[in-house]
């Protein structure tokens, strides 16, 4: 039997972070939600996390940041930014910064299902 990759969701919006995390078990993944970028970043499931999905706007540490402090912390792990205020301006420069996905909430279960993919296949190839 395979182990199950874990895909951890960030995001201070409660219910948000317990669907996502519903939908990613009914996926066949291993969820774990967290309150805050800083919960995240102590927890020890962080060096398994497979793939990250955070939210953009959070107060303390927004989605980008956190993705910055991973990169720059030499921890990159795939990840997925969702927002309930898309800005191009943010998506542009996300994407460009190596963030898989930048999506608009609600998300929609097919496109971020392809995301998931690419997040997964990335970090395959690393």
């Amino acid at each position: 039997m395979t182990k199950k990759q874990l895909v951890s969701v960030v995001d201070d919006d409660q219910f948000f972070r317990e669907s996502m995390r519903r939908l990613m078990r009914s996926l066949a993944y291993t969820a774990e939600d967290f309150a805050s970028a800083a919960d995240f970043l102590a927890s020890p499931r962080l060096a398994e996390t497979a793939c990250l999905i955070a939210d953009v706007n959070m107060p303390a540490m927004t989605g980008i940041e956190l993705y910055r402090h991973l990169v720059d912390a030499g921890r990159a792990i795939p990840t997925i930014l969702v927002t309930a205020y898309p800005k191009d301006v943010d998506r542009i420069r996300a994407v460009n910064n190596g963030v898989i996905c930048y999506l608009r909430k609600p998300v929609d279960e097919e496109h971020l299902k392809r995301c998931l993919h690419a997040a997964l296949t990335a970090r395959r190839a690393r």
